[in-house]
């Protein structure tokens, strides 16, 4: 789905835009694309294995650039327990042909819980990687996060991601 005419900054600002036109969060920024990629609806980032799971540097610098141009606005805001979070809005519509079903994936990511979508995605990527049992795998490498019945509640989220059409399936696990 790359379209090469397209500056980088401007597709992470498709993303957001395609997304609804409101992320919260970084690494929901980061695990939107991510989704984006995998099914064949992606801007072209290339993603590896961080702490927070799949992340793409080339996203990262873009959404700074398009906050810098002016195409995105990323306002960052404190939380309760003194860290920091970014909020991205883009107005407008995508510069490129955005199909439905990009839309319907992107907003259900924005839309949700920011936890299981990390999960969720990360177990995807892992897959994608050739990993026999990724959500073992995804627990293990995100012990806090998956307590507490969130696993259980991302592999629920995922299969809602898996029931949009889209050009090439998310895995099955």
């Amino acid at each position: 789905m790359t379209d090469t005419r397209r500056n980088i900054p401007q597709r992470a600002a498709d993303v957001v835009r395609d997304a609804g036109g409101r992320v919260v969060g970084r690494t929901r920024l980061q695990k939107i694309a991510c989704l984006l990629e995998l099914t064949d609806l992606g801007d072209g980032f290339d993603f590896d294995y961080r702490h927070f799971g799949p992340f793409s540097e080339a996203l990262a610098s873009a959404a700074r650039d398009a906050d810098a141009l002016g195409i995105l606005d990323e306002t960052e805001h404190e939380t309760d327990w003194g860290g920091w979070y970014s909020i991205y809005t883009a107005d407008g519509r995508s510069q490129h042909n955005i199909s439905a079903n990009r839309a319907q994936l992107a907003a259900a990511a924005a839309e949700a819980d920011a936890v299981e979508l990390e999960l969720a995605v990360t177990a995807a990527f892992l897959a994608d990687r050739g990993e026999l049992d990724p959500w073992a795998s995804t627990g293990k490498l995100k012990p806090s996060k998956a307590a507490e019945g969130r696993l259980a509640k991302a592999k629920q989220l995922y299969g809602r991601l898996q029931s949009i059409p889209v050009p090439k399936e998310l895995p099955r696990i």
